[in-house]
């Protein structure tokens, strides 16, 4: 009987994850916006990566206009996320690596566009190393008030 409960339980979290995985990027936005503050900063950057992968698409393509609106969306939700982090004191140090990622993904986006099309990428770049710079500020700010104790 408790095998059958425990499978069961199991079933039901593994469609939970399926559902959540097919979100759209317009319904993670909603659900950010109603999201608890302990959960915006991992759903921020989940907006974020998948704007990155959108907007590399949309470079790809061609759609230029698209993409940036893409990239500016990767820079709000980026901030959005280190706010909440600072905010709740969670999740620093993961938010803090995948922004890095993230900007690390722009870095070659960028090499490959034509070089009228760089500056708002490197715009981004330039907001996403400013929200890694106060996000380190906060994790080591933190451990020297330890130290101090």
């Amino acid at each position: 009987m408790r095998r059958l409960a425990l499978y069961t339980l199991l079933l039901a979290l593994a469609f939970a994850y399926g559902a959540a995985k097919d979100e759209t990027t317009a319904e993670l936005k909603a659900r950010f916006e109603g999201a608890r503050p302990e959960d915006r900063a991992e759903l921020g950057i989940r907006i974020a990566q998948r704007q990155l992968r959108e907007a590399d698409k949309l470079y790809s393509d061609g759609k230029v206009d698209q993409a940036r609106t893409a990239v500016e969306d990767i820079v709000t939700y980026s901030e959005k996320a280190r706010d909440s982090a600072i905010q709740t004191k969670r999740h620093l140090k993961n938010v803090e690596i995948d922004v890095r990622k993230i900007a690390e993904k722009l870095r070659d986006i960028k090499r490959t566009l034509a070089f009228e099309d760089q500056a708002p990428v490197e715009q981004a770049i330039r907001g996403l190393e400013d929200i890694r710079t106060s996000l380190l500020k906060e994790m080591f700010a933190k451990e020297d008030k330890k130290d101090k104790k």
